[in-house]
């Protein structure tokens, strides 16, 4: 089906009301960011939907603040949703991409090939574009967020080459990453002039701050405009409400690194191995990560994140 977009489900009380829609919105699989940068036009399409939440309102053609929200490794879940359902009593728009239930997958533990974070930023940019023509949607006020996977959809989608290949109509005008994988440096640090913020925790070792701390402290040289916040005594996934565990699957990336040329490729940095394939991502992270990292909730974080995240959503894109 080559729809813009097309509304599947749409809720509706007498004043005031809450609307709920499906969109639909063409995409594609690249598995890696040269498969953007250099082979986009070659990719076969893929069909991509969404759930658009309007915030309650009298005015039936009043425009909203948008945010784009992208899922980790494990799917979406109720922490997620928690957020989702805060923005949404703020005032602010929300469109959930659902990178995952488009492509019949369930969960990318322990592999990372099925849905790259690749997919996801040309999800994220098709579904901009798409959801930027929607009659309530205010199209000069998207910010994007994610967790885990989604989180370095957040921050990656600023880096400008990706950007630039893609070549979309409309922009985010801020990035909120929850503990996003840093383990890819791009060797062109030229990156978004919206603002950036990473929210992470000090004991993660799925997805290791330092990593992070290092990556923004290289952008802060560039003059970009990002910031972190590092969670004492927290793991990855600090703000669920459940302590922390052991996933036997997931992969610890502590000693995993990874350079990015401009035209996306990405190689290893001891050996400049090139990850053009699954195989070989299999191949480089054999020499790199273990498995068994934690990740959960702690309390004190999980309280400061939402209340930053609504600070920060409120100061880009309410005011």
């Amino acid at each position: 089906m080559n729809k813009l977009y097309a509304t599947i489900l749409i809720y509706l009380t007498i004043q005031p009301f809450l609307a709920q829609e499906r969109i639909d919105f063409n995409s594609a699989n690249p598995f890696t960011f040269r498969d953007i940068i250099v082979n986009l036009e070659k990719q076969e399409t893929q069909e991509v939907f969404g759930t658009l939440n309007l915030p309650e309102t009298n005015i039936i053609n009043q425009k909203f603040p948008l945010i784009i929200a992208l899922a980790g490794s494990k799917g979406w879940a109720a922490h997620h949703l928690e957020y989702i359902k805060m923005y949404n009593e703020m005032g602010i728009a929300t469109f959930e991409i659902k990178s995952f239930e488009s492509r019949n997958v369930t969960s990318t533990v322990g592999s990372q090939i099925s849905v790259t974070t690749a997919m996801m930023i040309l999800d994220s940019y098709r579904a901009l574009d798409a959801v930027s023509q929607h009659p309530n949607i205010d199209s000069k006020k998207v910010a994007i967020t994610g967790w885990s996977l989604g989180g370095g959809v957040a921050l990656y989608s600023g880096w400008n080459p990706i950007r630039k290949a893609i070549n979309p109509t409309h922009h985010f005008v801020a990035h909120l990453a929850y503990y996003p994988p840093c383990i890819v440096e791009p060797l062109n640090l030229d990156f978004t002039s919206s603002p950036m913020t990473i929210l992470i925790g000090e004991l993660d070792n799925w997805t290791p701050a330092d990593q992070c701390v290092e990556l923004v402290n290289k952008l802060h040289d560039t003059g970009a405009d990002i910031n972190i916040i590092v969670y004492k005594e927290s793991h990855h996934a600090f703000d669920r409400d459940s302590g922390p565990i052991v996933d036997p699957n997931g992969y610890i990336l502590t000693d995993c690194r990874y350079d990015m040329r401009d035209d996306g490729m990405v190689l290893t940095k001891r050996f400049n191995f090139p990850i053009r394939t699954p195989f070989m991502q299999k191949i480089s992270l054999a020499f790199c990560a273990k498995k068994g990292p934690m990740y959960g909730g702690n309390i004190d974080a999980r309280k400061a994140s939402f209340e930053f995240s609504k600070e920060f959503m409120k100061g880009h894109l309410l005011n």
